[in-house]
């Protein structure tokens, strides 16, 4: 295994893997954290500061366009480097644009392209993803891995702490992001170098091959739906704690941008690394709902910290002991839920299951960002941090109700079939679904009202619509999970 690992690291194709997952990395924090900094800075009220969160939609939607990035193959390198080409080529333009900017007059033009590069970066994450599959065999697949988790760390890193320090003390917001839209010039080269998987898998022929048959699979299973909501609700906790903690350190406790950068980002970077890499080692002594068990408790008794810091003076030391503790527990939770998402996926459709589970995941991440800022304007910085430790139980509640699924999962390497309720699971789903596509109109208008093409008097209706929807089918779902799950028990002990 040592020595599999150490060959893989004397490659050529480790520095692809490297800068590859360097680019995956990037445009993460500009469009998240550091533009919420700049607009921090710029004295963007909470509210619009909250709303911009919603640019990481992409994130949540990127399984809705993933088969067709599979499907079609542009004209040049080749379906994998030539998507991969195509995205970097528009984040670099974008991030870029944005760097001609001024959040105080220009707030509309910033939102359509921060849109824009979040829907290219999450599509750069769909085929470098599927590349890594490809291009690795099988005993390479863990080491290229942490190779290219490497990269992506060290580009947060880079766009989050270190952006943040020389924006503020050296080259000011714009120059800084023409500096890191430049960074992405040894990107491209090294999607240009990487060599194209002449052994991939071929392109989906159908609708039925590419989308219908996972989500039939997954949907099928017993106690599914309680899952799914499981994967929205586990990390919510955490999402509520880091949604405005940038604007709380800066606004709300009165450290300056460099300050945040140094610890919040980077000290923060380093612990979230270092939990992982703890978690990982602990899960191989833990089950696996033990250890999300555990590690859900200290992610939302870490959030705590940060009410210290709402509720006490300030100083750096009690922020880097928050920051750190917090993003330590994050980072052990975050590996136990990895765990779950691939321990989750049907071999025959990991790409297709992985996609949708990981963009459900990110559903908290991307929507809590308004509510946060309504409630610490309505509420204040010490009871929102109160709340986001509150916010951590439903997801462990969850996660109680979905024992005895997760442990006959790990022990038997397969899922309980589903025996009961067809017509209202089909119901529940087809109820989700509309609201999807009521949230995907709504974010194709949004990002139309965004460019000043045309202004729609019923964006709103569509957005609470769609997600009364789609709120709504889950937790039918959910509840004849609930219901099915009492009956088999009630069988069991009979």
């Amino acid at each position: 295994m040592s020595s599999n690992t150490l060959q893989l690291f004397r490659q050529p194709k480790s520095a692809i893997l490297l800068i590859l997952g360097f680019a995956s990395g990037l445009p993460l924090a500009l469009t998240s954290g550091t533009l919420q900094a700049w607009m921090t800075v710029e004295n963007i009220d909470l509210k619009t500061i909250g709303f911009f969160s919603l640019v990481g939609q992409a994130y949540v939607f990127k399984f809705l366009w993933a088969p067709a990035m599979d499907r079609f193959t542009p004209p040049l390198f080749g379906r994998r480097r030539g998507w991969l080409l195509l995205t970097q080529v528009l984040l670099m333009a974008g991030i870029t644009a944005m760097g001609f900017m001024d959040p105080a007059s220009q707030l509309r033009w910033m939102a359509a392209l921060a849109v824009l590069i979040a829907f290219c970066s999450a599509s750069q994450d769909i085929v470098f993803d599927a590349w890594k599959t490809d291009v690795l065999p099988a005993q390479e697949r863990g080491s290229g891995a942490a190779i290219s988790v490497l990269g992506y760390r060290l580009a947060m890193l880079v766009s989050g702490g270190l952006a943040l320090w020389m924006a503020d003390k050296y080259l000011g917001w714009q120059a800084t992001y023409w500096l890191m839209a430049a960074l992405l010039i040894p990107c491209i080269v090294a999607t240009l170098l990487a060599e194209e998987p002449a052994n991939a898998t071929g392109a989906p022929k159908t609708l039925e091959e590419a989308v219908s048959a996972p989500l039939r699979d997954f949907f099928g299973r017993n106690n599914a739906w309680l899952i799914l909501l499981l994967i929205v609700m586990y990390k919510l906790g955490d999402a509520f704690a880091m949604s405005l903690s940038t604007t709380f350190l800066i606004r709300g406790v009165g450290f300056d941008a460099g300050q945040v950068g140094v610890v919040n980002k980077t000290l923060g970077l380093f612990a979230t690394i270092i939990g992982a890499l703890y978690g990982g080692v602990l899960m191989q002594r833990l089950s696996l709902f033990r250890a999300l068990f555990i590690f859900g408790i200290l992610q939302g008794i870490s959030n705590a910290g940060y009410w210290i810091l709402a509720v006490t003076e300030k100083n750096i030391f009690t922020m880097g002991g928050a920051v750190f503790f917090e993003n330590l527990c994050g980072g052990m939770g975050t590996a136990a839920f990895v765990a779950l998402l691939m321990a989750l996926c049907n071999k025959s459709f990991s790409a297709t299951q992985f996609a949708l589970l990981s963009a459900l995941s990110a559903v908290g991440r991307v929507y809590v960002g308004p509510i946060a800022g309504w409630f610490v304007e309505g509420h204040g910085w010490p009871t929102f941090y109160l709340f986001s430790v509150i916010a951590a139980v439903p997801g462990i509640l969850l996660l109680l109700l979905c024992r005895r699924t997760l442990e006959y999962m790990q022990r038997t390497q397969s899922f309980m079939p589903r025996t009961e309720f067809a017509g209202g699971y089909r119901l529940a789903l087809r109820i989700l679904t509309v609201g999807c596509l009521l949230l995907v109109a709504w974010l194709i208008m949004l990002i139309i009202r965004a460019c000043g093409l045309v202004t729609f008097s019923f964006d709103t209706l569509l957005l609470e619509g769609g997600a009364l929807l789609a709120i709504t089918g889950i937790l039918l779902g959910s509840v004849l999970d609930y219901v099915a799950l009492r009956r088999a028990a009630s069988n069991t002990a009979g």
